[in-house]
């Protein structure tokens, strides 16, 4: 562990990107667009440290340099059955692999067949399944072709594929088995751009799609498409690679957005060198000649699967000592609870994981030192407690000590990371939302730090960093090298100005607070507009651009937040779920709905209710079997709910319960960092009966809260906590049952089912799993 920082790393004004208002805008909407970049006279944004390359130019670096080391590798395992137990671990030795020259020959194959089939400069090519090879080719193989790659959520319905697929331009769609095709089926008559759609598994023989006006859709397997390619001479892709440059873009994102259709980010080339080359000399990673490995789990329709999982092994490789190979998760692991293998398999040395993944790791942790009894659980006790201590002064400016046997104690922790399989790892790091400072105290007290980062789609990925040599519990770190993170507020005159920056990051003042602002070489070309959807759409589009980059070339966040004098940025909530009370205060209600997550392990997901009403009272769920955040879970308790009962139904009449939630609630007013008035403090509280999910409607594909969702569907029992009910607790049962239709699991989907998104989660079935192979002993 390096030696803590006093303050986060400074960069000198000439490291960031020059903007004068006069080149701008700084943002298209044209799908054919090019990007703006903007460098720096130095360091990392400047032309030298990092030429604007395309991405197509940078694998042929890494070809160069390591054409003959691993890059892919699968298992390629088949589905199980439901109740089949999954087959052992396979030996990394042993599974199918593609050098680093392989995978960029079948990446031009991919591209040769896409042009055969019709593929043009500048069109998208939808990518639909769970992680696989065959999804890193035809992801690639787009950027080849001179297109974009435009992933689909795992949970997309028909309605939204096909809004997708004709917004995006995709002339191609290739997709993981028959339930994916199903989808594209459906809707084929609203897709006449659509010109072939490609499995990598499932039937071998499906008929091609004709729609009513007698046009099809060519249906083919993935070995039918790569032989097509290979029928295409090498020079008729290369005319067209010729024709593609850093400023194109390569990438669309879309966004889940938690009202209307979602937005398209542009993510360009350039954007993304800049950024992995950014963010990878910070991440300890290939800094000497060996093998780096990651497992490749999260959604790569996600910003992070795909910087992390597609973009950061061709950087490393390219650009560094080392070079990193993707090591793919099975496609059930998810959901067998069989992920845990494959960690301790593949041994990572970078490991991603979103707060989701982190908080369930934790929370098995703890279930399993709860049992542990004598001489082990008094070493368990000891060591964990000098971990915290250890942690605590590891962090910025702090004093970096070791406590006394420490180094006796933290051979019992690293039993644990190895049980996890993470005991390789040279970073470890979350992102997508805020952890609870909790969590990342609990890891420390296994000397496990993880770092958080910060950023957007709109930002290509983070655009704030931790390390293990700079970071602060409570914070998302500090600006990235290259670009420019500022905090800004409307003055009187309706400009914005920086704010000061606060000397105490945990409880910063109302003035040194605003809207948390970046700007670089890797924020975003714009959103797409797509010129078939009509000028309405074109104007729309536009205009969220110019709200979402000024004219300075700001990319307004929405999300609330300081900067400290030391330099860490710390997100004090967002903007647009600011609750305004009746009488005019704004209360910030994502650090109060932390606070009494964090003080009641039973409860799985919280919203407060307030906007203009005379008082603040909340909605719970609690924990539940089956609840995936895809899926909604049952009436049964699960985890810590099950001390208060077996149901949901039972655990609202236990006194109990009650009284915990209405000590949390309590002690979250009391707490001046989260609750900073009384008009902040919660009244009254209900307990649903179904936790929230994607499936029922609350939650968006990647776990955000769809507040006024829940607001309309929970309307009755909202407006009866504003009754004249004098107590806090008002039972959901005032307004109806308590019972709630469950289902077990949408129609079947095939073995893409498992890959249930957030951006983005090992969840709960992953969680468990990498944990059921932790030994009691070890937690002991």
């Amino acid at each position: 562990m390096p030696v803590p920082m006093k303050s986060a790393p400074k960069q000198s004004p000439s490291d960031y990107s020059k903007f004068n208002p006069e080149n701008g805008p700084f943002w298209t909407s044209a799908p054919d667009g090019e990007a703006k970049i903007m460098f720096a006279e130095t360091g990392y944004a400047s032309e030298k440290v990092t030429p604007s390359r395309t991405l197509i130019e940078v694998m042929g670096m890494a070809v160069k340099k390591c054409p003959n080391k691993v890059v892919l590798r699968t298992e390629n395992m088949p589905m199980i059955k439901k109740g089949e137990k999954a087959p052992g671990p396979i030996p990394l030795a042993q599974w199918k692999s593609w050098t680093w020259q392989k995978y960029q020959s079948d990446t031009r194959k991919a591209a040769k067949a896409m042009m055969k089939l019709g593929h043009e400069q500048h069109d998208a090519v939808n990518v639909f399944g769970f992680n696989s090879p065959e999804w890193f080719i035809g992801a690639m193989g787009a950027m080849f072709a001179g297109g974009k790659v435009a992933g689909v959520y795992p949970t997309d319905t028909p309605e939204q594929v096909q809004f997708k697929s004709n917004h995006s331009g995709a002339s191609i769609a290739i997709c993981e088995d028959n339930a994916c095709l199903g989808k594209y089926t459906e809707v084929i008559e609203d897709l006449p751009y659509m010109k072939a759609i490609i499995m990598w598994a499932g039937d071998q023989k499906v008929a091609d799609l004709t729609r009513s006006d007698g046009s099809v859709c060519k249906v083919m397997t993935f070995k039918e498409f790569m032989q097509l390619g290979a029928e295409v001479e090498d020079k008729v892709l290369d005319e067209r690679i010729a024709m593609i440059k850093p400023t194109h873009c390569c990438a669309l994102i879309y966004t889940s957005g938690t009202t209307g259709f979602p937005k398209a980010v542009m993510i360009s080339h350039d954007n993304l060198a800049f950024e992995s080359n950014s963010v990878l000399p910070m991440s300890n990673v290939g800094t000497v000649a060996e093998e780096e490995r990651i497992i490749s789990y999260l959604p790569l329709s996600h910003v992070a699967g795909m910087m992390v999982d597609i973009v950061c092994p061709i950087i490393v490789t390219a650009y560094m000592k080392g070079w990193m190979s993707v090591n793919f998760a099975r496609p059930y692991d998810l959901k067998a609870g069989t992920i845990g293998a494959r960690l301790t398999t593949i041994e990572p040395t970078l490991f991603l994981g979103v707060p989701r993944v982190w908080e369930k790791i934790a929370e098995k942790l703890k279930a399993i030192g709860a049992v542990t009894k004598g001489l082990k659980k008094k070493l368990s006790t000891t060591a964990k407690a000098k971990g915290l201590q250890w942690s605590k002064q590891q962090q910025l400016g702090g004093n970096g000590k070791t406590p006394s046997m420490f180094g006796i104690y933290k051979i019992l922790l690293k039993v644990i990371k190895k049980k996890l399989g993470l005991h390789k790892c040279k970073f470890t790091f979350a992102g997508a939302a805020p952890m609870t400072r909790e969590t990342l105290s609990y890891f420390g007290s296994l000397g496990i730090n993880v770092n958080e980062v910060y950023g957007m789609s709109e930002s290509t990925g983070a655009t704030t960093w931790s390390t293990d040599a700079a970071h602060q519990w409570g914070t998302v770190g500090f600006e990235l090298p290259g670009t420019e993170v500022k905090v800004l507020k409307k003055n009187e005159d309706g400009k914005y100005v920086e704010v000061p920056k606060t000397k105490n990051i945990l409880n910063p003042k109302e003035s040194e607070q605003g809207e948390i602002c970046f700007r670089g070489r890797h924020i975003m070309m714009g959103y797409m507009a797509q010129p078939r959807l009509g000028d309405d759409h074109v104007d729309e589009i536009n205009g969220k651009n110019a709200d979402a980059i000024d004219a300075d070339g700001w990319l307004h966040s929405g999300d609330k937040g300081a900067v400290s004098t030391q330099g860490m940025v710390r997100i004090t909530g967002r903007y647009k779920e600011l609750i305004i009370g009746a009488g005019g205060e704004n209360v910030a209600p994502v650090p109060i709905e932390d606070n009494v997550k964090a003080l009641c392990p039973m409860i799985s997901n919280v919203m407060m209710v307030g906007d203009k009403r005379k008082y603040m009272t909340i909605l719970i769920s609690l924990k539940a079997v089956g609840a995936t955040g895809e899926l909604p879970g049952s009436d049964k308790l699960d985890g810590a709910a099950t001390e208060y009962g077996s149901t949901i139904e039972e655990a609202c009449k236990n006194p109990k319960l009650i009284e915990a939630i209405t000590k949390a609630l309590k002690d979250t007013g009391n707490n001046g960092d989260c609750t900073p008035s009384n008009a902040a403090k919660i009244q009254k509280f209900t307990i649903l009966p179904i936790d929230f999910s994607v499936q029922t409607g609350e939650l968006t594909a990647t776990l955000k809260l769809k507040r006024s969702v829940v607001d309309e569907k929970y309307e009755d029992i909202i407006e009866k906590m504003y009754t004249d009910i004098k107590d806090a607790y008002v039972p959901y049962s005032l307004v109806g049952s308590m019972s709630a239709p469950y289902q077990e699991d949408p129609a079947p989907r095939g073995s893409f089912a498992v890959a249930a998104d957030e951006d983005v989660k090992l969840e709960e079935a992953a969680a468990e799993a990498a944990l059921a192979e932790v030994d009691p002993a070890a937690e002991g």
